[in-house]
């Protein structure tokens, strides 16, 4: 920021913010950079190509597939600009940096970095007697195999629910606690946030005060292990995994301001990630004036057709982790919070491990 920057609306030089998307408007309230997008917009998709044409990391330092053209032209109008959100996704080599200490591995696999079981677990069976686990697991067997994404929204219930964010609150408000998300590796001077805005830390449910976030974890799991193994499953998509691990929970959170992160794969190249699971934490969000859509571009689904989820309160989304699902978080107005836990396949996670080791030796 130059001693010559102010807001673009009142002239103010006070508190500036940046524009997250281009870096070159300033403006000294959320209100202003809104009164200012009609004009803004017209420039700022160029400002922010030149900007990532200059700063983008190169192939293989993504944290996930990064576009080498922008996504879609984002506003807080979420307009959709069919043509721009159906380029090509240009796969990076590498992807999302999930680093041994947040990874959850079954007993006895010989992994160093963490040793507890996700079938046996206590936390798996915790929840297992809620009367509504099967018709959840159901519906993720039958919308995955239809469709590779299926929304539960009232998952844990209102208490629960406000019970999990009020410690999420609580981590977000200490600081150091959290921060800003990575990539796995950068060239060049470039600012990551014309790629992802958010803020993160990563949570194995033992630490002080999340007793919630493990009970939420507890939940997730028994739906994800029992699913898999149903007999319906066993005809599917998602009996053809072997789920026996999972990361740490990722607690992220949007600051607003139009933070967001750009098209993207989580699991581009059979790292084991097989399911994504994010549990949404706004209460009373209004995606037309806040923003922080997620827009899923699921490869095989007809025509320009794409799903789009709204991040509210106590909703539960869980969709392929691979390929299947290029997905965006569109600009986020105001604070967006979300828990995201990926589960593995134990084959395809063996052999990432296998061609990781061989590379290391080699």
């Amino acid at each position: 920021m130059s001693a010559n920057s102010s807001c673009s609306v009142c002239g103010s030089t006070k508190k500036l913010l940046r524009c997250s998307r281009c870096k070159s408007k300033f403006y000294c309230s959320r209100e202003h950079q809104k009164k200012d997008w009609k004009e803004h917009r017209k420039e700022c998709a160029k400002l922010a190509l030149t900007l990532e044409k200059n700063s983008m990391p190169a192939e293989g330092s993504s944290e996930s597939d990064i576009l080498n053209s922008l996504p879609q032209e984002l506003s807080p109008h979420l307009d959709f600009d069919k043509t721009s959100t159906e380029k090509v996704l240009k796969s990076a080599k590498t992807a999302m940096p999930i680093s041994g200490e947040n990874i959850v591995h079954p007993k006895n696999s010989g992994v160093k970095d963490s040793d507890i079981s996700l079938q046996h677990s206590s936390w798996s069976n915790v929840f297992e007697q809620r009367k509504d686990l099967d018709e959840i697991c159901q519906n993720l067997v039958q919308d995955m195999d239809a469709y590779g994404v299926c929304v539960v929204d009232n998952f844990l219930g209102e208490e629960k629910g406000k019970a999990v964010l009020g410690e999420v609150l609580g981590m977000y408000n200490t600081k150091g606690v959290f921060k800003d998300g990575q990539l796995v590796s950068r060239k060049g001077s470039g600012d990551l946030k014309t790629i992802r805005g958010d803020r993160i830390t990563w949570i194995n449910g033992t630490e002080k005060y999340c007793n919630n976030i493990k009970q939420l974890i507890s939940q997730v799991d028994a739906v994800v292990v029992r699913a898999n193994k149903m007999a319906m499953a066993s005809s599917g998509k998602l009996g053809m995994y072997n789920i026996d691990s999972r990361t740490k929970a990722m607690v992220a959170c949007y600051p607003g301001l139009g933070s967001h992160y750009v098209k993207h794969v989580d699991n581009p190249n059979r790292d084991g990630r097989c399911i994504t699971a994010i549990y949404y934490l706004n209460l009373n969000w209004n995606v037309k004036k806040s923003g922080g859509l997620l827009r899923i571009f699921p490869e095989g689904w007809l025509g320009d057709k794409v799903a789009d989820i709204e991040p509210v309160f106590d909703r539960l989304l869980f969709f392929w982790s691979d390929r299947r699902n290029p997905h965006e978080v569109q600009p986020a107005f105001d604070t967006r919070y979300a828990i995201t836990l990926w589960y593995f396949d134990a084959i395809e996670r063996k052999e990432a491990r296998q061609r990781y080791e061989t590379g290391r030796h080699s």
